[in-house]
């Protein structure tokens, strides 16, 4: 329940803030407005969970990318020893190729 709640709060704080609202929401308790900030409805909550979802779902690449890449002093001592050239064909295509951004990945 405060998982959803959470979603919920996360959900109505970035309707507010297109709006130049603002909300504050203490833990287990209803949302509260600031500056006559009317509650937005149950519509607009709904629509704004799906555009969220959807966004979220077409980052997945990005994500699994993130994962896949060595850490940041690896790739930066590839850069050093071998040149950006092969840091760009050795470290990062491969993880670009595995996780193509159509989200089809992995592709091996």
């Amino acid at each position: 329940m405060i998982k959803e709640k959470n979603y919920i709060f996360t959900t109505i704080d970035a309707i507010t803030s297109l709006v130049g609202g603002d909300i504050s929401h203490p833990y287990n308790s209803s949302p509260i407005y600031h500056d006559g900030q009317t509650p937005p409805s149950e519509e607009d909550i709904k629509a704004e969970q799906d555009r969220l979802q959807a966004e979220y779902a077409t980052q997945e690449y990005a994500r699994n990318r993130a994962t896949d890449y060595p850490d940041m002093g690896e790739q930066f001592n590839k850069i050093y020893d071998d040149g950006l050239t092969k840091w760009k064909s050795e470290m990062v295509d491969p993880v670009k190729t595995k996780w193509p951004k159509d989200n089809s990945g992995p592709v091996e």
